[in-house]
């Protein structure tokens, strides 16, 4: 696979987190170190996945069809309803800053890259190509979650979008979820 397929891959794959960390970044709850921590999560699993798809991509490209697509997308929209659940209720702690949440969205937006990593990489019998590739895909992950983090903190100072980040972010989520499961 060439280099210029890998990037475009990459940026295709980083688009749905992008667009999970501009709703995140949104939410004044979530600090700068939550930021980080998200954008980590992303990145890595949007390279381990791709990684695992790669390397059992051969025995397992006939059995897979878009079941992981709906599952990330179920999840991502759950997240949107229990962000806009939040909203209401008194605010104690948000929802995305629980641990949990790191693992969770990071796993569901790098559904996508499992399902990439079977069919793109599946004629790379190298291991090492295999390894640069999904490593340039999590890197790039990584940059463009940061940057769509770095664009939040503007939208943040918009009045209107900080009194109803909850909703905004899980309205965003949930329609985002919709799309992947339907798509």
């Amino acid at each position: 696979m060439e280099f210029k397929d890998i990037i475009i891959i990459g940026i295709a794959l980083a688009m749905d987190a992008s667009a999970i960390a501009l709703s995140i970044g949104i939410n004044c709850s979530v600090k700068r170190e939550n930021k980080l921590i998200f954008g980590l999560s992303f990145g890595f699993f949007q390279f381990f996945l791709a990684f695992l798809g790669a390397i059992f991509g051969v025995l397992f490209n006939t059995y897979i069809t878009s079941i992981p697509q709906v599952i990330g997308g179920g999840i991502i929209a759950f997240v949107g309803v229990m962000m806009i659940k939040e909203g209401f209720e008194e605010k104690d702690k948000c929802i995305l800053v629980k641990p949990r949440m790191y693992l969770i969205l990071g796993i569901s937006v790098s559904i996508d890259a499992l399902v990439v990593g079977f069919t793109a990489f599946n004629n790379v019998n190298n291991y090492y190509s295999i390894l640069k590739g999904t490593l340039i895909i999590g890197l790039i992950t990584l940059i463009l979650s940061y940057g769509a983090f770095y664009l939040s903190k503007y939208a943040r100072k918009i009045l209107f979008i900080t009194q109803y980040a909850d909703y905004i972010g899980g309205a965003m989520l949930i329609l985002f979820g919709i799309k992947m499961m339907f798509s």
